[in-house]
């Protein structure tokens, strides 16, 4: 997934309250075949969401043989997620990979689909024991409609996401399309979103909201 932003539904889109979510659908990754350009449709992405089915007995092998198969092209499917609790960044040196300057890390959540076919309440926490995962997990029903509002939910906290709604002088603020930039950004990055020209002749912004008085100005 990418943050995105619009106002209008959009095909491969995820919403979630005034913001969207671009998801890119890949092709199956198995024992014999991974298709080659995968890896650079992954490097510019925020997170991924491994979807398995979970009515399928087989889906542990699926988990693995994808993980594995991604490890050797340098892309490692971590439970690093920077705002969920108990899934921080681990900052310990036992992992000879980590040292790896061209391995791309990305956060993964465990998407348990089909539940509609009434699978046993406890396969996820079998698949992942048997696996060694602890990606955050959703349980879905996409035929049914179940938890699909979790999936976006889970992505705007833990990828840490920033709503910045601006307004022209003298006019109330465009509450219904918003900017989003990830906790850390400057005012700068707003800026960039904007228009390259704003951003070029950038001096000082004004703001509202928490941690600053009504049209503060700021740098």
């Amino acid at each position: 997934p990418y943050p995105h932003t619009t106002h209008e539904p959009m095909p491969g889109m995820l919403p979630f309250e005034d913001v969207h979510f671009q998801l890119v659908d890949l092709p199956p990754i198995s024992e014999d075949y991974m298709d080659s350009w995968l890896v650079n449709a992954l490097q510019p992405a925020d997170a991924t969401l491994l979807i398995v089915d979970i009515s399928d007995p087989d889906c542990t092998d699926h988990v693995a043989t994808i993980r594995d198969r991604l490890d050797e092209k340098k892309i490692t499917l971590t439970d690093n997620w920077p705002g969920l609790d108990g899934h921080g960044v681990d900052c310990g040196d036992e992992d000879e990979a980590a040292l790896d300057p061209f391995r791309i890390y990305l956060p993964t959540m465990l998407v348990a689909n089909k539940m509609d076919r009434n699978p046993d309440p406890d396969d996820v926490a079998v698949l992942e024991e048997l696996t060694g995962v602890r990606f955050p997990a959703v349980t879905t029903s996409v035929k049914a409609g179940e938890n699909l509002e979790d999936i976006g939910a889970l992505l705007f906290k833990g990828l840490q996401i920033v709503r910045v709604y601006t307004k022209t002088p003298g006019k109330p603020p465009e509450m219904d399309r918003p900017f989003t930039v990830r906790s850390g950004a400057t005012v700068l990055d707003v800026a960039r979103l904007m228009h390259k020209d704003i951003a070029g002749s950038f001096k000082y912004a004004r703001a509202w909201g928490t941690g600053v008085f009504d049209g503060q100005q700021i740098g």
